[in-house]
């Protein structure tokens, strides 16, 4: 019963390897470096097969005969072994290095690529720490399993083998002793395997988790040390990190207990070649030389063992590794082209929402937007009002098919936006968020992500416009001022003024400023929206916002209750007829009008 528990768990180790076999198609375009490492290998390991052969036939022959010519002519060809043996090693590692380096990089490229072309709720369904540690350190271990395949699982079998060969050949009796342990070894290795795999899938998840308390702690600094929260996050990281060293020290405590076992069977082994030998050495049966030969090719494959077994804890870590790396290769993508695309450009920028509805769940969950229709004029300003959770951002992020719709369509010059080529649909819509994210670069570095091939003055036309010029060319360095990371050195009002500068940039057809002016103040607001009505009135334009103020002069406003437009209009007639829009405007503007009476 016992029995066949075990070749049940072997069966299944050899399963364990699907997620790792999903991967070697990025192996692919380097088969001529994976053919040729095992052959350089080949090489290394026929060569120092040779070499014990070398060595008895000096202690047996040469030295008993005195014949010290022939025992330089063997050590010379001994020599010339050991060279053809150091060109083997060297060649096999130069040769498996490129492969799998190779592999690593296009891995890391084509997961780092897969990263980019997703879409929002691809970062709902994977967190970004754990993004970060799968291309830092999982990548990392499937490489260094490929190295280590390239190169120890060629030399170890190999030699083994020869080795085995070598030995039967030489006494069949001492080779009882090895093919005795090399079932028990065999058994070892498959607990050592099946144990320590689950540990190694907890290790990447603890370790996912140390990073996002990192990540967390670096980026909201400020507010830390604001709410004196230091104490609390420096518990909260410490039982991250003591889960994790705990997770790790168990996972190694297997092998640390293991590998000792292992090595006292291959000692073992060998004290026992040595006294079986010396006993027929003795009776005449053996030669002295032979007993060296068969102790060293016992040392070669006892060596060729234990490096395997170091190459199957490789394999759990790898496999733990694997599977994360492959499940976000194999998720999909909610961004789903249609077959018919179409790359005729875009003309007006007039957008008709027929029918929207969307969940961030597909149709497992109640859905953010319902039923929305409505259209926008080419060169119409458009805002979106509504109250917080009511569907605002989620409408406006559709547009630019970061998700897309469940049922109903978007137009875009009377094109579904499904069918326009993504690439360029995005190149035309300029969006700015509420969070303005800004690189650690100078700020006409950054103001260029909107248009890398900007001039000076178009670069200067857009500050103007996003009222952010003359605080650019009051810093000492003027647009070459360096921004630090995250932009710590800029507030948040101009932080987005440099956002808006840099959509202005890109001259969209679309404009989405998604409560990109919150930490402007109304004056700089009304002046923004201002210039760009008068200097960009060919743009569509969406203003997703809480302020009645930033609303007073667009043509037309859509409130959102609930993930439905309750009501649309201009302001004026909103202010006659919507209860909801009187509601915003009284709460905002009714000490202006106590006053005024």
């Amino acid at each position: 019963m016992e029995l066949l528990k075990r070749n049940i768990q072997i069966r299944k180790l050899i399963i364990e390897w699907n997620p790792l076999n999903n991967l070697l198609p990025f192996l692919k375009p380097y088969w001529k470096m994976v053919v040729l490492a095992p052959l350089l290998m080949l090489v290394e390991v026929i060569a120092n097969l040779f070499q014990p052969i070398l060595l008895a036939k000096i202690v047996d022959i040469h030295i008993v005969q005195h014949d010290l010519t022939s025992t330089m002519r063997t050590s010379l060809i001994m020599i010339g072994f050991a060279t053809i043996s150091l060109v083997g090693g060297v060649g096999c590692t130069i040769v498996a290095s490129i492969a799998s380096q190779s592999f690593g990089a296009d891995l890391r490229f084509d997961l780092f690529k897969k990263i980019q072309n997703s879409s929002y709720s691809f970062l709902n369904i994977f967190k970004t720490s754990s993004l970060i540690t799968r291309l830092t350190n999982d990548i990392p271990r499937v490489q260094a399993l490929v190295l280590a395949s390239l190169r120890i699982m060629v030399r170890a079998p190999l030699l083994c083998i020869g080795g085995i060969i070598m030995t039967i050949s030489i006494s069949a009796r001492l080779s009882l002793i090895l093919l005795s342990i090399m079932p028990v070894l065999l058994y070892i290795t498959v607990i050592l395997i099946q144990k320590s795999f689950p540990r190694f899938i907890t290790i990447q998840k603890r370790l996912d988790r140390v990073n996002t308390i990192i990540r967390e702690n670096l980026s909201g600094a400020r507010l830390i040390k604001i709410f004196v929260r230091a104490s609390l996050e420096k518990n909260r990281f410490s039982v991250a990190n003591q889960e994790l060293m705990t997770t790790t020290v168990e996972a190694n405590k297997i092998v640390i207990l293991i590998m000792p076992v292992i090595m006292l069977i291959m000692n073992l082994s060998v004290v026992a070649v040595i006294w079986i030998g010396g006993l027929q050495v003795n009776s005449g049966t053996m030669k002295i030389g032979e007993v060296i030969a068969v102790i060293n090719y016992f040392i070669q494959i006892l060596f060729s063992l234990k490096t395997m077994n170091h190459f199957f804890v490789l394999i759990p870590r790898a496999r733990a590794s694997a599977e994360r790396i492959y499940e976000v290769l194999s998720s999909k993508t909610d961004i789903q082209s249609d077959i018919q695309i179409d790359s005729s450009p875009l003309i007006s920028g007039r957008i008709t929402f027929e029918n929207v509805t969307f969940s961030y769940n597909g149709k497992k969950e109640d859905p953010v937007l319902k039923d929305i229709s409505f259209t926008a004029q080419t060169g119409e300003t458009i805002a979106i009002l509504g109250t917080i959770g009511s569907g605002k951002s989620t409408l406006v992020s559709l547009i630019p098919r970061l998700y897309d719709v469940n049922q109903g369509r978007i137009l875009i010059d009377g094109r579904d936006v499904r069918t326009i080529d993504l690439i360029m649909l995005r190149s035309l819509i300029g969006m700015v968020f509420q969070d303005s994210i800004l690189f650690s670069e100078t700020i006409k570095e950054n103001l260029k992500w909107g248009n890398d091939k900007a001039s000076d003055q178009e670069i200067f036309a857009a500050t103007q416009i996003a009222q952010i010029h003359e605080f650019i060319q009051s810093l000492p360095k003027g647009y070459d001022t360096p921004v630090n990371q995250r932009g710590v050195n800029l507030s948040g009002g101009q932080k987005q003024r440099l956002a808006i500068a840099r959509a202005i940039l890109k001259k969209p057809l679309i404009l989405i400023l998604d409560d990109s002016t919150s930490m402007v103040d109304l004056i700089t607001e009304k002046h923004i929206l201002k210039a760009l009505k008068l200097s960009l009135n060919h743009m569509t334009t969406f203003i997703v916002t809480q302020r009645i103020s930033t609303v007073i002069d667009v043509d037309h406003i859509l409130l959102l209750d609930n993930g439905r437009i309750s009501n649309q209009g201009s302001p004026s007639d909103l202010l006659k007829s919507s209860g909801m829009y009187r509601e915003f405007y009284w709460s905002q503007f009714e000490e202006k009008v106590i006053n005024r009476e």
